[in-house]
Protein backbone atom coordinates (compact mmCIF):
# COMPACT_ATOMS: atom_id res chain seq x y z
CA UNK A 1 0.00 0.00 0.00
CA UNK A 2 0.95 3.26 -0.41
CA UNK A 3 0.35 6.97 0.56
CA UNK A 4 -1.72 7.63 -2.35
CA UNK A 5 -3.93 4.48 -1.13
CA UNK A 6 -3.87 5.43 2.52
CA UNK A 7 -5.20 9.12 1.38
CA UNK A 8 -7.84 7.52 -0.64
CA UNK A 9 -9.23 5.37 2.42
CA UNK A 10 -9.06 8.51 4.92
CA UNK A 11 -11.36 10.10 2.05
CA UNK A 12 -13.61 7.93 2.02
CA UNK A 13 -14.04 7.31 5.59
CA UNK A 14 -14.49 10.75 6.20
CA UNK A 15 -17.19 10.56 3.72
CA UNK A 16 -18.94 7.86 5.15
CA UNK A 17 -19.21 9.51 8.71
CA UNK A 18 -20.83 12.21 7.16
CA UNK A 19 -23.20 10.37 5.43
CA UNK A 20 -24.08 8.77 8.32
CA UNK A 21 -24.31 12.12 10.43
CA UNK A 22 -26.89 13.60 7.68
CA UNK A 23 -29.23 10.14 7.74
CA UNK A 24 -29.09 10.44 11.65
CA UNK A 25 -30.02 14.09 11.62
CA UNK A 26 -27.46 14.62 14.48
CA UNK A 27 -25.09 17.25 13.73
CA UNK A 28 -21.33 17.46 15.38
CA UNK A 29 -20.41 20.87 14.21
CA UNK A 30 -21.13 23.80 16.48
CA UNK A 31 -21.89 27.09 14.83
CA UNK A 32 -20.28 28.76 17.84
CA UNK A 33 -17.21 30.48 18.46
CA UNK A 34 -14.25 28.38 20.36
CA UNK A 35 -14.46 28.49 23.94
CA UNK A 36 -17.32 30.75 24.26
CA UNK A 37 -19.41 30.58 27.19
CA UNK A 38 -22.71 28.62 27.04
CA UNK A 39 -25.78 30.51 28.00
CA UNK A 40 -25.87 28.33 31.70
CA UNK A 41 -22.23 29.55 32.16
CA UNK A 42 -22.92 33.12 31.13
CA UNK A 43 -25.56 33.38 34.06
CA UNK A 44 -23.24 31.70 36.34
CA UNK A 45 -20.98 34.69 35.79
CA UNK A 46 -23.39 37.20 35.65
CA UNK A 47 -24.13 36.09 39.53
CA UNK A 48 -20.42 35.80 40.33
CA UNK A 49 -19.89 39.36 39.31
CA UNK A 50 -22.43 40.61 41.29
CA UNK A 51 -21.61 38.87 44.44
CA UNK A 52 -18.00 40.56 43.44
CA UNK A 53 -19.42 43.79 43.52
CA UNK A 54 -21.09 43.20 46.87
CA UNK A 55 -17.97 42.41 47.93
CA UNK A 56 -15.94 45.08 46.77
CA UNK A 57 -18.51 47.56 48.23
CA UNK A 58 -18.02 46.18 51.48
CA UNK A 59 -14.06 46.39 51.65
CA UNK A 60 -12.07 49.13 52.63
CA UNK A 61 -9.38 51.17 50.92
CA UNK A 62 -6.06 48.94 52.85
CA UNK A 63 -4.42 52.67 52.98
CA UNK A 64 -7.39 53.56 54.90
CA UNK A 65 -7.72 50.49 56.95
CA UNK A 66 -4.14 51.01 57.66
CA UNK A 67 -4.74 54.44 58.70
CA UNK A 68 -7.48 53.18 60.89
CA UNK A 69 -5.17 50.92 62.63
CA UNK A 70 -2.05 52.88 63.11
CA UNK A 71 -3.44 56.50 63.08
CA UNK A 72 -1.44 59.36 61.69
CA UNK A 73 1.71 60.86 63.86
CA UNK A 74 1.91 64.61 63.45
CA UNK A 75 5.20 65.78 64.15
CA UNK A 76 4.86 69.10 63.74
CA UNK A 77 2.14 69.13 66.65
CA UNK A 78 4.14 66.95 69.07
CA UNK A 79 7.54 69.57 68.61
CA UNK A 80 4.49 72.38 69.19
CA UNK A 81 3.23 70.35 72.40
CA UNK A 82 7.00 69.72 73.63
CA UNK A 83 7.74 72.93 73.93
CA UNK A 84 4.26 74.41 75.21
CA UNK A 85 4.99 71.99 77.72
CA UNK A 86 8.89 73.11 78.27
CA UNK A 87 7.16 76.98 78.32
CA UNK A 88 4.81 76.65 80.93
CA UNK A 89 6.98 74.47 82.95
CA UNK A 90 9.33 77.56 83.07
CA UNK A 91 8.71 79.72 85.74
CA UNK A 92 9.29 83.58 84.18
CA UNK A 93 7.12 82.15 81.62
CA UNK A 94 4.39 81.35 84.23
CA UNK A 95 5.29 84.70 86.31
CA UNK A 96 4.93 86.82 83.19
CA UNK A 97 1.33 85.21 81.97
CA UNK A 98 -1.78 87.00 83.00
CA UNK A 99 -4.08 84.88 85.10
CA UNK A 100 -7.18 83.32 82.98
CA UNK A 101 -9.48 83.50 86.27
CA UNK A 102 -9.60 85.37 89.92
CA UNK A 103 -11.29 84.68 92.78
CA UNK A 104 -11.89 87.77 95.94
CA UNK A 105 -11.10 86.16 99.32
CA UNK A 106 -11.02 89.45 101.60
CA UNK A 107 -13.45 89.28 104.18
CA UNK A 108 -14.48 85.71 104.43
CA UNK A 109 -13.94 83.59 107.00
CA UNK A 110 -11.79 80.71 107.38
CA UNK A 111 -14.68 77.91 106.39
CA UNK A 112 -16.45 80.08 103.91
CA UNK A 113 -12.78 81.12 102.13
CA UNK A 114 -12.24 77.31 102.20
CA UNK A 115 -15.32 76.72 100.31
CA UNK A 116 -14.88 78.96 97.85
CA UNK A 117 -11.20 78.26 96.84
CA UNK A 118 -12.16 74.24 96.41
CA UNK A 119 -14.82 74.94 94.11
CA UNK A 120 -13.56 77.71 92.20
CA UNK A 121 -10.67 75.83 91.72
CA UNK A 122 -12.47 72.86 90.14
CA UNK A 123 -14.02 75.29 88.31
CA UNK A 124 -11.29 76.84 86.72
CA UNK A 125 -9.74 72.76 85.95
CA UNK A 126 -12.93 71.89 84.18
CA UNK A 127 -12.89 75.27 82.07
CA UNK A 128 -9.13 74.22 81.06
CA UNK A 129 -7.73 77.61 82.35
CA UNK A 130 -3.75 77.32 83.22
CA UNK A 131 -3.09 80.20 85.42
CA UNK A 132 -5.37 81.03 88.19
CA UNK A 133 -5.08 84.77 91.03
CA UNK A 134 -6.58 84.00 94.63
CA UNK A 135 -6.49 87.90 96.25
CA UNK A 136 -6.66 86.58 99.99
CA UNK A 137 -5.26 89.92 101.31
CA UNK A 138 -2.03 91.14 103.25
CA UNK A 139 -3.76 90.53 106.46
CA UNK A 140 -3.85 94.14 108.15
CA UNK A 141 -7.01 93.50 109.35
CA UNK A 142 -6.17 90.36 111.14
CA UNK A 143 -6.24 89.48 114.77
CA UNK A 144 -2.62 87.88 116.02
CA UNK A 145 0.73 88.42 114.35
CA UNK A 146 0.23 86.07 110.89
CA UNK A 147 -2.19 86.86 107.84
CA UNK A 148 -5.12 84.09 108.67
CA UNK A 149 -6.26 83.74 104.70
CA UNK A 150 -2.63 84.18 103.12
CA UNK A 151 -1.78 80.74 105.46
CA UNK A 152 -5.02 79.26 104.72
CA UNK A 153 -4.71 79.11 100.61
CA UNK A 154 -0.43 78.60 101.03
CA UNK A 155 -1.63 75.01 102.88
CA UNK A 156 -4.51 74.74 100.37
CA UNK A 157 -2.13 74.81 97.36
CA UNK A 158 1.17 72.48 99.28
CA UNK A 159 -2.26 70.14 99.77
CA UNK A 160 -4.08 70.33 96.58
CA UNK A 161 -2.74 67.87 93.67
CA UNK A 162 -4.22 69.71 91.12
CA UNK A 163 -2.40 72.78 91.70
CA UNK A 164 1.41 73.21 90.54
CA UNK A 165 4.28 75.89 91.10
CA UNK A 166 2.93 79.32 92.89
CA UNK A 167 4.32 82.95 93.65
CA UNK A 168 3.30 86.67 94.46
CA UNK A 169 2.25 88.90 91.52
CA UNK A 170 3.30 92.08 90.94
CA UNK A 171 2.15 95.66 92.95
CA UNK A 172 -0.47 96.26 90.56
CA UNK A 173 -2.19 92.63 90.53
CA UNK A 174 -2.05 92.79 94.57
CA UNK A 175 1.40 91.88 96.17
CA UNK A 176 1.59 90.17 98.53
CA UNK A 177 -1.73 90.01 99.15
CA UNK A 178 -2.39 87.73 96.22
CA UNK A 179 -1.04 84.47 94.95
CA UNK A 180 -1.05 83.31 91.38
CA UNK A 181 -1.36 79.31 91.08
CA UNK A 182 -0.66 76.99 87.78
CA UNK A 183 -3.04 74.49 87.24
CA UNK A 184 -1.47 71.29 86.34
Amino acid sequence: MDMNDILNTWDKMQKDQVKKQKESGHNTVSHKKANAPTKEEKEIAMAKKQDFSKDFEKRINPTELWLRRYGVIDKDKMIEETEERQRQMDRTYLANMTPEARIDLHGLHQDEALFRLESFVADCKRKGFKKILIVHGKGIHSHGSDPVLGELVRKFIEHDKRLGQSGHPDKRYGGNGATWVYIK
